[in-house]
């Protein structure tokens, strides 16, 4: 899929210089970008998920705790 992005020339510079350094096109530096932010999202949604399952199972015995 194409997909256009306007990036701030600074932030386009520093991007073409990153792909340079690790022999990458600019491309697939924005693709290993983009994976790792969804990842790091999906992950702390998922432990922000799981919390709330702990929290909500075992409301009563962490308000014990709290006591």
């Amino acid at each position: 899929m194409v997909t256009t992005v306007n990036l701030p020339d600074g932030l386009h510079e520093r991007l073409k210089q990153l792909a340079e350094q690790e022999h990458r096109s600019m491309n697939a530096t924005i693709v290993v970008a983009v994976e790792e932010y969804v990842s790091a999202r999906s992950h702390r949604a998922r432990v922000r998920d799981l919390a709330r399952e702990v929290a909500e199972r075992d409301a009563e015995l962490l308000r014990r705790l709290a006591e």
